[in-house]
């Protein structure tokens, strides 16, 4: 799984910061990969995503739902995980080179200002719902949909805990 040298502290970037580290990697060439969730409970299937994902290009941007955004998304008792833990997880795996922030439901903005070569979802987005399709398309882009680990997902992890507890 390792790939990026910088470390995970450098990682973690607001949009200014990312804009022009991005300049940068565009100016030698290098091909930028997207992709965004909420990473709430980090497991083996958000692993598989990200990895293959990584393979895509030359550096992979992660767009992370702030905690507003999530509980908007996912209700009232998530995160579980703050933003800026889910970030530092993120930003130590060796496969992702950014984690940049953003508190909107959808990414639409931030792929805006990324303009990814590609990018990549979840098995579970069909392409006319990936946000960003059709800007990233019409730049002559990929947009990738990853098949999704079997029984790997945060919904169905966090089911088999609360059946456990008894709390379901």
């Amino acid at each position: 799984m390792t790939r990026s040298s910088r470390p995970a502290g450098a990682k973690i970037v607001d949009p200014t910061r990312l804009r022009d580290a991005l300049a940068g990697v565009r100016e030698q060439g290098r091909s930028i990969v997207f992709t965004n969730g909420c990473f709430d409970v980090l497991h083996a299937g958000h692993l598989q995503l990200l990895e293959s994902a990584a393979e895509l290009g030359d550096v992979l941007v992660v767009g992370l739902n702030g905690d507003a955004s999530v509980r908007r998304l996912k209700g009232p008792a998530r995160p579980f995980v703050p933003f800026h833990e889910r970030a530092e997880i993120l930003a130590e795996l060796g496969v992702v080179d950014f984690v940049v922030g953003f508190e909107e439901d959808t990414p639409g903005n931030l792929i805006a200002a990324v303009l990814p070569d590609v990018l990549v979802k979840g098995g579970d987005w069909s392409p006319d719902r990936i946000v960003g399709r059709e800007l990233v398309e019409s730049r002559g882009g990929r947009v990738v949909s990853i098949p999704l680990r079997a029984g790997r997902s945060t919904s169905a992890l966090v089911g088999r805990i609360r059946s456990r507890s008894g709390t379901g």
